[in-house]
């Protein structure tokens, strides 16, 4: 499973993704300079700009260029292929129209009114006549617009001459002649590079037409760009280059097209404004669609991909580190508010569970509470005495010499603790298990009730805690609804089949992070979600036919399925954001049915690495002890009141440990002897 999913990533999109990101300021500063508007900027995605100040980059460009076979770096690439999107995308404008010119073929029927470019050159030369067009005229505008940055051009000359000798190969006489055209003008290579590779008559053509292709090269007007395509498409019609193909019908003209486009596409870096006029069209009617501030996210998003933005998911999420050298993706997004809408049954629920189960919800800390209320008073310090009063004191206070009798210390004593609960949220966790009274779905239920109440004994020490639940599965969001959920899944996944192969799986069923209440949240914030996902646990089959009855509003049930979980990744990330809280004492608590199906030894390597930070790490197995092969510190639970007091009691030895380690009195650690008999106190 590791080696699926942590293996080397040169060649995976997110990688390109993740590349360009690095080098995406640099392509900002340039597409400002070339439009001069320098409140522009370019993002990726698929769905179109929100104004004219927005560019609009598709990611899988960067793969099609990232997997081209030519002697360059994968951050060249990213550099490079993003320029040449930007600059496409900026430049071609072809939507000025203008009265027929005199000097292209005549036509039976002359338009009187003014009509635009492609509508002209369509008229006059057909589909074979605006291939040719759009050829030149994406060389041209790379040859333009990227003179100032030569590297970038060499990049891109490296990549189209590693490509057009197998290109020229498998080419017609009239596909080679196309091709040829686009690398003269593009000035990617000359007439004498290209001799010896083309046929006699195509060879014959380039050279007829090199006047033209050069006053191409030359010109900053697309129209006249348009008449030097119906010159070489004559000059190609001279030489015989149009005897071979049939050219009599409409069908028979849009094949030879789509073969010349195809001879073309091999060698250039494809950008669909000026892939093709039906392609060029396609994208201005989205910009024209496209929605206004604040509409990015709604309903009325026009061109929007599910595959492509599943990618920019995937390429944008944190890369976690594990001890073996290994490194992987880890989705982290906050659990999906819709579950609140299930919150007043969750409530019922788990009062109702936690007085079967006989868990207390009610002063949860115990015999903490005071010990930790001794602890802060440590934190003070007096103005005189360090603490201890004088009997002096009075008179020193009525005298004015100091005004305050105690201060407090510059360090936040609270601040040294925090706490952190991953709980298994894969499907398996919904199952029936044996229980007291027959089977019952407890797993996940007894888990949260666990983690609701270490919510309650943190918020009653007053500890930062965090409750997160982790799987592996198509990543809900946090607006996501059981429908919008299911559709995204399903519409995501088919576009990554297309596209990205057996690569598919891996970006669609990712390793999943779910913020139920993060450190930064308030406990009241984060609870009506939580009692939702409770009543789901507590309760699928109910939930799943709330969820069908009415499946625009009800959460996404859905995300809980049944897949293999990667437990290392999110035990990591875990214990990462607790260190950057800056707390010395910090407990992290791992619950699961089964082992990671990763690597035992990575699991085993990552806890141990984890624990030698000053972090304790606790692991819970439901019916399943293969935790005992990867925490030193573990526990199996056979019946949910076992799983909720196992949580507890984990983390309260663990904070009386931290109290006696900071020099407290460990009454309570200490042997005391009773008539009779000796105890050993907790």
């Amino acid at each position: 499973m590791l080696g699926t999913l942590l293996g080397p990533g040169d060649g995976a999109i997110e990688h390109v993704v993740a590349r360009y990101q690095r080098v995406a300021p640099a392509v900002t500063r340039f597409a400002r300079s070339l439009s001069g508007n320098d409140r522009l900027t370019v993002r990726l995605g698929s769905e179109p700009a929100v104004g004219p100040d927005e560019v609009v980059c598709d990611p899988r460009l960067f793969r099609a260029a990232y997997e081209r076979d030519a002697p360059v770096t994968p951050e060249e690439v990213a550099l490079a292929s993003a320029l040449h999107e930007v600059v496409h995308l900026l430049a071609t404008r072809l939507d000025e129209k203008r009265i027929y010119p005199a000097d292209w073929p005549a036509l039976d029927e002359v338009p009187p009114e003014p009509i635009d470019l492609l509508d002209a050159l369509h008229r006059a030369g057909g589909p074979v006549a605006e291939t040719l067009f759009f050829a030149i005229e994406d060389a041209r505008q790379e040859l333009r617009n990227l003179s100032v940055y030569p590297g970038a051009r060499s990049v891109l000359s490296d990549i189209y001459r590693a490509a057009y000798p197998g290109a020229l190969r498998r080419s017609s006489p009239l596909a080679q002649f196309t091709l040829a055209c686009f690398l003269v003008v593009g000035a990617h290579a000359s007439r004498a590079d290209l001799e010896a590779r083309l046929e006699r008559r195509a060879n014959a053509a380039l050279t007829d037409g090199q006047d033209l292709l050069l006053r191409a090269a030359a010109t900053d007007d697309p129209w006249q760009v348009a008449g030097y395509a119906l010159g070489l498409l004559e000059v190609a019609r001279r030489h015989g280059l149009l005897d071979d193909v049939r050219l009599d019908t409409r069908p028979g003209e849009e094949q030879v097209a789509a073969e010349l486009s195809d001879a073309v596409d091999r060698v250039r870096l494809i950008s669909p404004v000026v892939r093709d006029a039906s392609s060029y069209r396609e994208v201005r009617r989205s910009e024209d669609r496209r929605p206004g501030p604040g509409e990015r996210n709604a309903d009325t998003t026009l061109g929007a991909d599910p595959s492509t933005d599943q990618i920019l998911r995937v390429s944008t999420a944190p890369t976690v580190y594990l001890p073996t050298g290994q490194s992987g993706k880890l989705i982290v997004v906050p659990a999906p508010s819709a579950f609140s809408r299930f919150a007043g049954d969750g409530r019922r629920a788990l009062a109702a569970v936690a007085q079967r189960w006989e868990v207390s919800q009610r002063r949860v800390s115990g015999e903490l509470y005071p010990l930790f209320a001794a602890n802060q008073r440590r934190g003070l310090r007096s103005g005189y005495d360090q603490g201890d009063v004088s009997p002096h004191a009075p008179l020193f206070i009525g005298a004015g010499l100091y005004t305050r009798m105690y201060e407090r210390r510059a360090a936040r004593t609270r601040r040294r603790y925090a706490v952190s609960l991953l709980v298994d949220g894969s499907a398996s966790m919904l199952q029936p298990r044996p229980a007291r009274h027959g089977t019952s779905s407890w797993g996940m239920s007894a888990a949260l009730l666990g983690a609701w109440t270490l919510a309650a004994l943190c918020d009653e020490l007053q500890i930062d805690f965090e409750v997160a639940l982790f799987n592996r599965s198509f990543a809900a969001r946090p607006d996501d609804t059981e429908w919008s959920y299911t559709r995204s899944k399903s519409q995501a996944t088919a576009g990554l089949r297309q596209t990205q192969g057996a690569a598919a799986d891996r970006l669609a069923s990712t390793v999943n992070h779910y913020l139920v209440k993060p450190f930064d949240r308030r406990w009241r914030d984060a609870e009506d979600v939580f009692a939702g996902m409770f009543w789901t646990a507590a309760e699928p089959s109910r939930a799943a036919a709330a969820a069908r009855r009415d499946p625009h509003r009800a959460p996404p049930v859905s995300m809980f399925e049944k897949a293999s979980n990667v437990d290392e990744l999110n035990v990591s990330f875990a214990a990462e954001r607790m260190s950057r809280l800056g707390t010395q004492v910090r407990v992290l608590v791992v619950l699961a049915d089964g082992m990671t199906r990763g690597s035992v030894n990575t699991l085993a390597r990552t806890v141990d690495a984890i624990e030698r930070t000053g972090t304790t790490v606790l692991g819970i197995g439901i019916g399943d002890d293969t935790v005992t092969s990867a925490y030193a510190r573990s526990q199996v639970v056979d019946r949910p009141d076992e799983l909720t007091r196992s949580i507890l009691e984990g983390v309260r030895r663990a904070l009386r440990r931290s109290l006696a380690l900071w020099g407290m009195d460990a009454w309570w650690l200490r042997p005391t002897t009773t008539p009779g008999k000796e105890t050993l106190d907790a």
